[in-house]
């Protein structure tokens, strides 16, 4: 059977939906910071950035931008009633304190056991550029991480072993992919859901550690 990959906008949409209400959520940069688009209005959820806010929303109409009021990533927010600004400092202190319930990340590579690694590939000429994302990943109750499930060259994402430099050990909870939502257990990865028309053996041939078929 034909399958079709979902587009970042699904995959961003597809979060949201797991995102309770009252939570307090650090969308990081890149696909996850679509999810603030996706998450209703009727539910109230606290997004967070390393660079000082609070309760941001969506982002504005066009004209409506604010240079002021940007998320990590440098895209233009709005701040919902009751929003908040502080020092960048005080920012990672509620990272690292564990006062974040959420954090969604990107990743270069994940292993089966939850090790993520998302800053660095390990090549010699590559500019480190970790910013948050270590502090969020020890930091955050749960992490949550979307990512293609292969590279552009075809190669998987989800492996056994990383690598690449680790970011966090032991850390990632459930991933998003184009093709699947996999859950991070003792046992490995755990398919919960895959596109339709993807059989689960061709989702294993694009994956770099053993999955198991939690959808049957």
């Amino acid at each position: 059977m034909s399958y079709i990959k979902l587009t970042r906008d699904q995959i961003a949409e597809r979060v949201a939906q797991d995102i309770p209400e009252g939570a307090y959520v650090n969308l990081g940069i890149g696909l996850p910071t679509r999810i603030a688009s996706y998450l209703p209005t009727d539910k109230e959820v606290f997004l967070h950035s390393e660079n000082g806010l609070l309760a941001f929303g969506p982002s504005p109409e066009l004209g409506e931008e604010d240079p002021e009021l940007i998320n990590a990533g440098k895209e233009f927010v709005t701040m919902l009633t009751g929003g908040a600004y502080f020092h960048h400092g005080d920012s990672f202190a509620m990272m690292r304190g564990g006062h974040l319930d959420i954090c969604v990340l990107g990743a270069f590579q994940v292993a089966q056991n939850g090790d993520l690694a998302n800053w660095h590939t390990g090549a010699p000429d590559a500019i480190p550029a970790v910013g948050g994302a270590m502090d969020l990943a020890v930091g955050a109750k749960k992490v949550f991480v979307t990512t293609d499930h292969v590279t552009k060259q075809g190669e998987p994402k989800l492996v056994s072993a990383l690598t690449y430099p680790a970011t966090g050990l032991k850390c990632v909870d459930r991933i998003y992919t184009d093709l699947c939502v996999i859950d991070v257990t003792q046992q490995g990865f755990e398919v919960i859901e895959k596109v339709e028309g993807l059989s689960f053996a061709e989702l294993q041939s694009m994956t770099g550690a053993e999955l198991i078929d939690a959808t049957a």
